[in-house]
């Protein structure tokens, strides 16, 4: 970062980081470096580059250029208490990257229990195949957490809000109590970003990204990220390069582009995600708003305890109605479109039911009624709010005329 980053605000952080001139020359913007080859002055030169292993230290196309190196540095700076940052070809190969750089052969991972699909399908395939135990706990139950640790367990993977159901846990606790028992967090942050949540300095060991989402912002790129302190930075770089992990230049130079703006784009999704929630709030279709922005929510007071930001995507529950009435939901739809991700300018519907993605806490939740269970998942753009809830209405009208 240029100048003096970490006194200036968030704004004034987004732009300028990863600025330097060795990087820019005389430009605004990083340009983009493509090669493969980095030619050497010298045999001398060559050979002091390969133990050199650092950001800014041309070798080989797989270790970067400016423009990656450009893109890390300023996701470190961004990150309170990072020593670097390691940039992946997509989310889920940075949460599977970061598993396998502090787990070996015969480790216990505990993985709560409402993480992303991907984090839990690679617990239990790839990372079994090399021999780790998955073991899943409840975040909410902190009473029992400390009794899931055994004498083998390595790491705890967090998440937060929890997917789909977008549940805060109370991450300095849980990260508190893995760290007394010798173990590593790691947090997928993607929904608030360093921005709305500095992970590190919560406790956590490991903060994990997917890019794609909102550094990206424009549904056009995929790229995943890891920060973390000296420790942990070191293990990730190591591991993410023996698996041949890299990104296109192309690729990051969109991410530092679409960083510029990412605060602005969080502060007007996180507004017209609270207008929506308070919204469906109010109609007799929906049994339960799942937004931990508003008052009321159950997660709200961590929230409000621990964030100083988020972003649009929040889900609610239909009550009592079938998975056809929710067909027909969506269906209407005209401004959401029906797609996987979230962080882009356009707005998305996802149709969920989490009962099959769950092992240490039930769905739907004890005290809810068993019909209301179908969820929708919501990730806001930048639409028009009312233009976003005449939509909304329209769903709720075709929803019930079979």
């Amino acid at each position: 970062m240029t100048g003096s980053g970490g006194k200036h605000g968030k704004g004034t952080r987004l732009v300028e980081a990863g600025r330097r001139k060795e990087w820019t020359g005389p430009v605004v913007n990083p340009p983009v470096w493509r090669g493969s080859t980095h030619l050497y002055d010298s045999e001398a030169e060559r050979k002091a580059a390969i133990g050199n292993n650092r950001d800014g230290q041309f070798y080989y196309g797989r270790r970067g250029a400016p423009t990656q190196w450009a893109l890390s540095d300023a996701l470190t700076g961004l990150e309170e208490g990072a020593a670097g940052t390691v940039l992946y070809p997509s989310g889920v190969a940075a949460i599977t990257g970061a598993m396998l750089s502090v787990l070996k052969p015969g480790d216990v991972l505990l993985v709560q229990d409402n993480v992303y699909e991907p984090t839990r399908l690679n617990a239990l395939g790839l990372l079994k195949t090399f021999g780790v135990e998955t073991r899943f706990f409840d975040p909410f139950d902190l009473d029992c957490f400390g009794d899931v640790f055994c004498d083998k367990t390595r790491a705890v993977m967090l998440e937060v809000p929890g997917s789909l159901t977008m549940e805060i846990c109370d991450v300095p606790r849980l990260a508190a109590i893995a760290r007394e028992k010798g173990a590593v967090s790691l947090i997928d942050n993607t929904w608030a970003t360093s921005l709305g949540f500095p992970a590190l300095s919560h406790g956590c060991d490991i903060a994990i990204m997917s890019l794609t989402k909102h550094v990206g912002g424009h549904s056009d790129m995929m790229m995943g990220s890891a920060s973390a302190g000296e420790r942990w930075y070191r293990k990730l770089r190591n591991t993410a390069q023996a698996l041949g992990h890299v990104v296109s230049p192309d690729d990051a130079a969109l991410a530092l582009r679409g960083l510029r703006t990412m605060g602005l784009r969080l502060e007007r999704t996180v507004d017209t995600a609270r207008q929506l929630a308070e919204w469906l709030k109010t109609r007799p279709e929906v049994a339960h708003v799942m937004c931990p922005l508003i008052e009321g929510d159950a997660s709200h007071t961590l929230w409000k305890r621990d964030f100083t930001g988020g972003c649009g995507l929040f889900s609610f529950v239909l009550k009592g109605r079938d998975e056809a009435a929710r067909a027909r939901f969506v269906d209407t739809l005209e401004l959401f479109g029906i797609g996987y991700s979230w962080g882009g300018y356009e707005s998305l519907a996802l149709p969920f039911d989490p009962a099959s993605i769950r092992s240490a806490t039930p769905w739907p939740p004890e005290g809810w009624d068993e019909a209301d269970r179908l969820g929708i998942r919501l990730a806001i753009g930048l639409e028009d709010p009312q233009d976003l809830i005449r939509d909304l209405a329209r769903g709720f009208e075709a929803m019930d005329q079979e």
